[in-house]
């Protein structure tokens, strides 16, 4: 018979983490998603985005809207907390952007390509084991309703949560088409930096 600890864990067996941690760039401004949470880092990001614009009162407004519509869809689809970039190079914003989900055990997960513009990959991650990546380039429609005319990068890694059968989902986005790859490996390398607690 196997020894039990204190805690209720026989030999060998691993507890599932009770936290996770990532490493995100300088200039990633992050906003937790949890109920009602959102609202004053949404406007401090505006403030920092819009900072010395005085003349840009509705394009701030906008843009507040745009960002709390985005955490609001992201926390009703499991999200934690969104990370939002304000870097810029010269006058050239950085445009990216985190989505880290806890999908629960019973819920589907699968990362499948739905066609050419997809591109699925079984990586290890040096801190949190194995997890599948998918890339996706997605062309807006015409009649996009977040007005975006440009390209998007998205890149996701799925990755089980140890002795759980969860998944932790990232997902990273950007508009800046002729950078997708530079920003993909950014991404990645924010990836390879998730570790368990």
């Amino acid at each position: 018979m196997p020894d039990v600890a204190a805690d209720g864990r026989t030999d060998g067996e691993i507890l599932p983490p009770s936290d996770y941690g990532l490493l995100v760039p300088d200039g990633w401004f992050r906003i937790p998603l949890e109920p009602g949470s959102w609202k004053a880092p949404v406007r401090a990001l505006a403030e920092r985005v819009f900072d010395g614009q005085d003349d840009a009162v509705l394009l701030k407004r906008e843009f507040i809207k745009a960002v709390s519509a985005r955490a609001e869809e992201g926390h009703e689809n499991g999200g934690v907390e969104l990370y939002i970039s304000t870097t810029s190079i010269g006058p050239v914003p950085l445009s990216s952007s985190l989505l880290v989900t806890v999908i629960p055990a019973g819920e589907d997960v699968r990362l499948e390509a739905t066609g050419r513009s997809q591109q699925i990959t079984d990586v290890v991650l040096p801190f949190a084991g194995p997890a599948t990546m998918r890339r996706t380039r997605k062309v807006p429609d015409d009649e996009d309703p977040t007005g975006n005319q440009l390209p998007v990068t998205v890149v996701d890694y799925a990755v089980r949560v140890p002795s759980t059968r969860a998944v932790l989902l990232l997902t990273f986005s950007t508009s800046l088409d002729m950078f997708a790859d530079a920003m993909v490996d950014l991404f990645e390398a924010v990836a390879k930096s998730l570790h368990w607690k």
